[in-house]
């Protein structure tokens, strides 16, 4: 299994704990990597949407799951490369998702396969290696 990026669908399933199928692929991936990545763009979506509920139990268990995972930046060259994509999609008649194009260039810039459950979303980006853990 190679390095992966968690996509925030993914990540919240795992927190939920309610897909057996990811859950199995999840364990399997910590024991060969020792910890999820996920990108800083899916932190923030996933407290966002914690304190809009104001889950404050939630936010705590997630900032304590967060302390354990590997949280990859939006550093420039992140943005560069999700800028880059975003010109391509809309050239392409593509979604131009900001979040979804900072995620899916956190992965290229990091070498990382993105995980998720909506992969048709970014089928059409060249060099993105995915994977979906509801089906394998």
């Amino acid at each position: 299994m190679n390095s992966s990026l968690l996509d925030t669908d993914i990540l919240t399933e795992i927190f939920k704990g309610r897909n057996r199928t990811v859950g199995t692929n999840a364990v399997s991936y910590l024991r060969s990597h020792g910890q999820f990545a996920i990108s800083a763009m899916t932190r923030f979506e996933v407290v966002r949407g914690l304190r809009h509920k104001r889950a404050v139990k939630s936010l705590s268990a997630f900032d304590s799951m967060c302390a354990r995972m590997l949280v990859l930046p939006i550093a420039d060259d992140v943005l560069d490369r999700a800028a880059d994509l975003w010109v391509a999609a809309r050239d392409g008649g593509h979604p131009q998702r900001d979040a979804d194009l900072i995620i899916a260039a956190t992965a290229l810039v990091h070498d990382r396969t993105l995980v998720s459950g909506n992969t048709t979303h970014f089928q059409w980006i060249s060099g993105l290696s995915l994977s979906d853990w509801r089906k394998t």
